[in-house]
């Protein structure tokens, strides 16, 4: 979260993607980071053990989600 704001910031369109588990933390992160509004996509936990079929899963769930954050649609 730090990072895609910090990113944002310096002008660099950015996409934060995290699980669900993380959602929590990742709005709290990005209050600290003094942007409390700032969007980004959320898709199932877990990644990390997953097959190669169902990590694109996960990406084809996050992608309109990364669109309408890349493109500012609501």
């Amino acid at each position: 979260m730090h990072d895609g704001i910090e990113l944002e910031r310096r002008g660099i369109p950015t996409a934060v993607i995290c699980t669900e588990e993380f959602r929590a933390t990742a709005a709290a992160q990005a209050e600290i980071c003094g942007n409390p509004r700032y969007p980004f996509a959320v898709v199932r936990h877990p990644i990390g053990s997953l097959t190669r079929a169902e990590l694109d899963e996960r990406a084809l769930t996050a992608l309109p989600q990364v669109i309408a954050i890349l493109t500012g649609a609501p």
